[in-house]
């Protein structure tokens, strides 16, 4: 599988919404499930959509598709959308 790339907001909307232990729990997940050579994980400063209005979380792009992350539900988004992709 090649190398999925999760590109994680850090600018100060999404700071205060959570990015930093959004960062960090998935740092924490790649290296649990021992995928960290399929992950780049990858901070960016404002994607420029939390003036959209339905942003409740942190945005995250996976391969540039838009997510919207709170950091309470990471390890499912892990589970669901990054873990099949990375061992695919």
């Amino acid at each position: 599988a090649t190398a999925m790339k999760v590109t994680i907001c850090i600018g100060s909307y999404c700071h205060v919404k959570g990015a930093p232990q959004v960062i960090a729990e998935l740092q924490r997940l790649v290296e649990e499930a021992g995928v960290k050579d399929y992950v780049e994980l990858a901070g960016k400063f404002c994607m420029k959509r939390c003036q959209e209005g339905n942003a409740q979380g942190v945005n995250i792009d996976i391969d540039g598709v838009p997510y919207d992350l709170k950091p309470e539900n990471v390890e499912s988004f892990f589970q669901q959308e990054i873990l099949p992709r990375a061992r695919g």
